[in-house]
C-alpha cells in the first residue's frame, strides 16, 4: 500500500512514522507513507500557499492552484482508491471504514490548515471526507497520522501476530474485554481465575460477557 500525504507542514508528521508499527511496516516493504509540502507547488514568490477568502471573514483559506497542481501531478502517477480530505463535516472515523480503506492499494490524504480548503478542490477532487471527531484542529495533520495508523496495523504482516488486530475493540461492535498479564496477584488484587484455567472455551465465554458487559456499561450507543 502507498499513502500519499498532502500538507503545508509535513514535518509534523515526520517522527510519528519513525517509530512502532507504521516504522516497521514500512521497513517490510507493506506500506509506503509519502509527504508532500504543499509549498513546493505554488508559482507564488513567497511559496504562499493560502489567501483571504471572498466575502471577507476571518482567517485565511489554502488556495486551489497549489493543491490542484499536487493533485493533478500525483494522479498522473497512480490512480487512487480513495483521495480524502480530513474536515469536521466528514463522516466519522469508525473500524469499519478502517477495515474498508485498508484493502485500497494507494490512499491520498489531503490535510487542510487555516480556515480549510477551496470548496472547489473538494467538488473536484475529494472522494470522501473523514472527522476524527466533533472538534477543530490546527490542520489534518493528526487526523491522517490517526487515520494511517489505523490502516496499517490491519495490513498483514504489519503486526506480529495478526490475529491481534482481530480481537481489537469494535472489530465485533464491542468494546475489548478486560486483560492481564504476570503477575497473577499484585497488591490484593488477583486475575480472574478462568484465566488461569487452559479451558479456551470458557475463557472465550468469559471474554465475550466482558466485552458486553464494558460496551453496555461503557459505550451502550455501540448497542444500538
Amino acid at each position: 500500500m502507498r499513502i500519499d500525504i498532502i500538507s503545508v507542514v509535513p514535518a509534523l508528521m515526520n517522527s510519528f512514522f519513525e517509530h512502532s508499527i507504521c516504522a516497521r511496516a514500512a521497513k517490510a516493504g507493506l506500506v509506503e507513507v509519502v509527504f508532500h509540502d504543499l509549498h513546493d507547488f505554488s508559482e507564488k514568490k513567497h511559496k504562499q500557499v493560502d489567501d483571504y477568502p471572498f466575502g471577507g471573514g476571518a482567517g485565511m483559506v489554502m488556495a486551489v492552484e497549489p493543491l490542484s497542481k499536487c493533485i493533478e501531478f500525483l494522479k498522473s502517477e497512480r490512480e487512487y482508491n480513495e483521495i480524502i480530505y480530513f474536515s469536521p463535516d466528514g463522516i466519522v472515523l469508525k473500524q469499519g471504514l478502517v477495515n474498508q480503506l485498508s484493502l485500497g492499494e494507494n490512499l491520498l490524504f489531503i490535510c487542510g490548515h487555516y480556515k480549510g480548503i477551496d470548496e472547489r478542490i473538494r467538488e473536484k477532487y475529494v472522494t470522501k471526507e473523514i472527522s476524527i471527531g466533533d472538534y477543530v484542529l490546527s490542520g489534518g495533520e493528526l487526523a491522517a497520522a490517526v487515520t494511517a495508523d489505523a490502516i496499517i496495523r490491519l495490513i498483514p504482516g504489519a503486526i506480529g501476530d495478526e490475529s491481534s488486530a482481530l480481537t481489537d475493540s469494535f472489530q465485533d461492535g464491542l468494546l475489548a474485554p478486560p486483560v492481564y498479564t504476570r503477575p497473577a496477584s499484585f497488591q490484593g488484587m488477583d486475575v480472574p481465575e478462568v484465566l488461569l484455567s487452559g479451558h479456551e472455551k470458557k475463557i472465550e465465554e468469559w471474554r465475550h460477557e466482558q466485552a458486553v458487559l464494558r460496551t453496555q456499561t461503557r459505550r451502550p450507543d455501540l448497542l444500538d
